[in-house]
């Protein structure tokens, strides 16, 4: 098992977020396994993404969300609670009737997951920090490391839009079938419900501030 110890920075224990972060950990059951995750993932054909490092300038956050993801005519819904500063990324996830699922720690540079076996092997968590990057992360760090597609904030009927266009042709971004959307309802990011879609994979995430 990860030693949670040893991924939580000096800063975040003196945190008001801390308390929740450490309790949420430590229900993570015997029944896991430890995975050093890859941190590109593909999004459509010929778009990937790679996960960026965490920026310089980041301010630190402590967020719990509620999660929902819509696949075909699946759904599944979790808890997830987030601490992000400078060096690093953890992320828990709990099942709605409480059971622990995954804690990731992302450094900047590798990705690690502790994850329970309930998921099994399809369960892939660098998909979700991906995500979480495209949803809230600066376009311009985004765009660094997205191959075969753009990352833009249009205007749009919502406080706040981003979009992802493939590149590689003539079209005009507005004339093109965007690959993935993400809907704010503030301009705040952290702040908003997040509605992200991608339309040819038949994927929905929905993410709400608690």
């Amino acid at each position: 098992m990860v030693q949670f110890h040893n991924t939580i920075p000096d800063r975040l224990k003196r945190g008001k977020g801390i308390c929740v972060l450490i309790c949420l950990t430590m229900l993570v059951s015997a029944c896991s396994q430890t995975l050093q995750r890859q941190t590109c993932v593909a999004l459509a054909k010929g778009v990937s993404y790679c996960l960026a490092p965490i920026p310089s300038d980041n301010k630190a956050r402590s967020a719990t969300q509620q999660v929902a993801i819509n696949v075909n005519d699946s759904r599944h819904e979790l808890l997830s609670h987030l601490e992000l500063d400078r060096e690093k990324l953890t992320l828990v996830g709990l099942a709605p009737l409480g059971q622990a699922l995954f804690t990731l720690v992302f450094d900047g540079a590798s990705l690690n997951s502790q994850q329970s076996m309930l998921l099994g092997d399809e369960f892939k968590a660098e998909y979700l920090l991906a995500l979480i990057q495209l949803i809230y992360w600066p376009l311009e760090d985004v765009n660094a490391h997205l191959q075969g597609a753009t990352l833009t904030s249009p205007e749009c009927d919502a406080p706040r839009c981003r979009r992802i266009y493939a590149t590689g042709n003539d079209t005009k971004a507005d004339q093109q079938e965007s690959i993935l959307k993400i809907r704010f309802d503030k301009r705040e990011p952290w702040k908003a419900e997040v509605e992200l879609a991608i339309p040819q994979a038949n994927f929905e995430l929905k993410i709400t501030p608690v």
